[in-house]
């Protein structure tokens, strides 16, 4: 066979103890010069026996060259699942997305701020501008990630949020009702819209975002409090309703993070201080580490995982010391 002809593939999905994997077999017994050729890298494993190549590759890392064997193995088509973000443009949806295009997901990030996620879609992401208050948006942006996959929307994660940090008698009723359109009203849009496409598919799941607030009584947090602890409630109440119907439906509860909104309330050394000083751990959130959360929620979690709310808070919630 010439050196730099097209081999004939052989593609099957393997379970094995890490997962599932692709083996890939050819008939050449020289493939210009071996398992380089065919890309067993990043994590891959390459044997010659009997006159086969074999790579076997971990399942979301298709690393051999797509313009060569893209007639046998569409990667990026056949084994990627399709994903929402709702509040897309935050930094810890940043994060997340990234983590998701990592493996080869398909992501849809729904945001009013173009400009934060320009290097996501750089890297493939789809963008779609709008208002996670409005309901007839929401319903086009998984419309949208629902046809990315030949499965459907296999999940979605809403992460839009506000603050306010007033005692009861210092805020207005507007105030007020601004922080639970914001957090609750749009997680509920989300929650409905969303859930309705996974019934379809039978499969799906759903991450949501709280606070430690929504939990442990904070001065001045009334407002965040009641919206946050309202998505908790609904997320419970959701995973009981949709448990008998294969989705799942889960929460994250960071504490201090820093963000552009936990700048907000981090806005001295004092404050900041102080706040450290109320968490057992001593320390305060990465963007990063609740995005490993939220995608392992999405991704990686057992099957009957539901209806829990994951506190990423250095203990503050559940600990006294």
């Amino acid at each position: 066979m010439n050196r730099h002809q097209t081999p004939t593939l052989a593609v099957e999905v393997v379970n094995g103890t890490m997962g599932r994997f692709l083996r890939v077999q050819s008939r050449s017994e020289d493939v210009n010069g071996g398992c380089a050729a065919q890309g067993a890298h990043d994590g891959g494993v390459c044997v010659s026996k009997h006159g086969y190549l074999s790579a076997v590759f971990l399942f979301n890392q298709c690393s051999f060259p797509k313009q060569q064997y893209k007639r046998v193995l569409k990667c990026n088509d056949s084994m990627s699942k399709s994903f929402l973000l709702v509040g897309g443009s935050s930094d810890i949806a940043r994060h997340l997305a990234a983590l998701l295009l990592d493996d080869n997901h398909q992501v849809t990030l729904l945001a009013r701020d173009g400009e934060r996620v320009n290097e996501l879609v750089d890297r493939g992401a789809h963008f779609i501008e709008g208002d996670a208050l409005d309901e007839t948006v929401v319903q086009a942006a998984v419309a949208h990630a629902s046809g990315l996959s030949e499965q459907g929307l296999a999940g979605m994660a809403h992460l839009v949020g506000s603050i306010a940090l007033r005692p009861p008698h210092a805020t207005k009723v507007e105030d007020f009702e601004a922080v639970i359109q914001t957090n609750l009203v749009s997680a509920f849009f989300a929650l409905k819209t969303a859930g309705k496409a996974m019934l379809k598919a039978g499969t799906g799941r759903m991450v949501f975002t709280s606070s430690v607030a929504g939990s442990y009584g904070l001065t001045n947090h009334e407002a965040i409090a009641a919206a946050k602890g309202g998505i908790e409630a609904m997320v419970r109440a959701a995973a009981s309703t949709y448990a008998g119907r294969g989705l799942r439906v889960n929460v994250v509860a960071p504490g201090l993070t820093e963000t552009r909104l936990g700048a907000t309330v981090l806005r001295s050394d004092a404050i900041r201080e102080a706040s450290v000083g109320m968490i057992p751990l001593k320390r305060i959130n990465e963007p990063e580490e609740v995005a490993q959360s939220m995608h392992w929620l999405l991704t990686g979690a057992p099957d009957n995982f539901t209806g829990q709310v994951m506190h990423l808070d250095g203990g503050m919630s559940a600990l006294r010391g």
